[in-house]
């Protein structure tokens, strides 16, 4: 296992420098000066100019470029925005907690109620209720994220008025940052609002949260179902209907957990879907994380922020899928027979 995850590592590695090699290549192909690509200053001095200079290895070869330039974005030097004239690897942490919260509620709202679904459509003996269950999962992966994300902005937030339609929290709290993650923030708070804007908070994310999560739980449903068929043919299971094990006993504590399985590799590939349906949503729906921070740098040709932006996105898709790589593997008896076979 030690030889597993020392692979998996040096792939996080060369997979991490490619990135670096990208964002590299792409400063020097931006219609801007080095100097403002690689800074964020508009109008630098003398000094300025020599200090990028220095700290980018500008008048050495491209080589020697190129690990000063992974030296810096490694240590956080991001250089400044040069829309808000603050510095870049400040305003990512404190827009990354918000797309983690956002993420982690609606990979939630996926698995709880994906699974079920995906185990219900497996089960089931009425032909009707399977193919109702599967035709809104095709209708839920057919729908453009952007079309259901204004879709229901319309109806719960306009028409209806039953839910916020932006931002993460009423402006009206002052909510202090402790965490990043406003739903915890709101609790540690000690003050006479603190439930109030929980609720509020909690009200702001239901719409982002569940248009995020159609997509994951789509797959979700598709993936359980078909494990489920699978499983619930293996043998062992006719064992323990043999010996009398009841039905949820036998699905509960025996079918679901190797039925997870494959789906835990599944959610590994679809996190670049994933985060690419999460900046949209972002978007729309005005929610102060990566996404709409990334969108806007791109728009007002904040180029250390789009290098910021696209290193940090892609730096999280390629740690998790690693990591569910990892998880999965140390899951799945089967996986760690053909790793330990491996020379």
């Amino acid at each position: 296992m030690g030889r597993y995850l020392l692979r998996r590592l040096n792939l996080f590695v060369a997979t991490s420098l490619v990135l670096i090699a990208i964002l590299f290549a792409a400063t020097h192909l931006f219609p801007a000066d080095l100097h403002y690509t690689l800074s964020g200053i508009a109008q630098p001095s003398n000094a300025q100019l020599q200090q990028v200079e220095r700290d980018f290895a500008l008048r050495h070869n491209i080589v020697q470029q190129f690990l000063a330039y992974t030296g810096e974005r490694l240590s956080g030097n991001f250089g400044i925005s040069t829309t808000s004239q603050r510095a870049v690897s400040g305003e990512l942490l404190g827009v990354l907690p918000a797309s983690f919260e956002l993420a982690f509620v609606s990979g939630l709202l996926a698995l709880v109620a994906g699974v079920p679904l995906g185990v219900i459509s497996a089960l089931s003996r009425k032909k009707f209720l399977q193919k109702m269950i599967m035709g809104a999962t095709l209708t839920g992966y057919s729908i453009p994220v952007f079309w259901l994300g204004l879709l229901l902005s319309l109806w719960f937030g306009v028409e209806l008025g039953w839910l916020p339609i932006s931002g993460q929290i009423n402006l009206l709290y002052q909510i202090p940052k402790v965490t990043g993650f406003m739903l915890f923030d709101t609790l540690l708070y000690d003050g006479p609002y603190r439930w109030s804007a929980f609720v509020d908070t909690l009200m702001h994310i239901v719409l982002p949260a569940c248009t995020l999560a159609v997509l994951p739980f789509t797959v979700v449903v598709r993936i359980t179902r078909s494990a489920m068929i699978s499983v619930m043919s293996q043998t062992y299971i006719r064992a323990a209907e043999a010996r009398g094990l009841s039905n949820a006993s036998i699905v509960i504590k025996h079918a679901l957990p190797n039925a997870l399985v494959p789906l835990l590799k599944h959610l590994g590939l679809m996190l670049g879907p994933f985060a690419s349906y999460a900046i949209v949503v972002e978007v729309i729906f005005s929610w102060p994380g990566v996404g709409a921070w990334l969108v806007s740098g791109i728009y007002q040709r904040d180029y250390t922020v789009i290098q910021a932006g696209i290193f940090a996105v892609a730096l999280v898709i390629i740690f998790f899928s690693i990591f569910i790589e990892v998880l999965h593997t140390a899951a799945n008896p089967l996986s760690r027979k053909d790793m330990y076979g491996t020379n």
